[in-house]
């Protein structure tokens, strides 16, 4: 699979050295890719593609509860046994306990490594451009978590 993804970098950084570095979308570099034979249309497992799909769907799937909270019906668990990663999903009002906080756990886990990585990113940024104003980034959501619970969208 690295060598799946370094071939897709690959491809990403010669297509932004023919067109410039200008911001592009992945589906334009890979389009582009295949067109020059850098990379093949991969053959896909209709399975696969299915169950993704179907992850896809349970992910966006949304109900209201009773005091009008919309909230996600289905929940996410990953485990690896022997090797390999499953997902398990549960609808939450049926779902154990366990499963469920696993679930929110896992999430919360993810949160904090994307905004991890933002913070690296920023002062990466920041570094490489000493001669611009830094960009700042607060990492303490309490103001806007309120603020989208009681109707406000902050805007970007």
């Amino acid at each position: 699979m690295a060598r799946y993804k370094e071939q897709l970098q690959s491809v990403w950084r010669k297509y932004e050295a023919e067109h410039g570095s200008v911001p592009a979308t992945a589906r334009e570099a890979v389009s582009w890719g295949v067109r020059r034979g850098m990379i093949d249309l991969p053959e896909v497992d209709p399975l696969d593609k299915l169950a993704s799909d179907m992850s896809t769907a349970l992910r966006e799937e949304y109900a209201v509860d009773k005091e009008g909270r919309r909230y996600r019906v289905n929940h996410a668990v990953r485990v690896s046994k022997g090797g390999v990663q499953y997902t398990f999903w549960a609808i939450m009002k049926d779902a154990p306990r366990e499963h469920m906080q696993k679930a929110f756990i896992q999430r919360r886990e993810q949160i904090v490594g994307d905004c991890v990585q933002l913070n690296t990113d920023v002062e990466a940024y920041n570094g490489i451009h000493i001669e611009q104003r830094p960009i700042q980034m607060l990492f303490d959501f309490r103001d806007d978590i309120d603020e989208r619970k009681f109707g406000g969208e902050r805007a970007a």
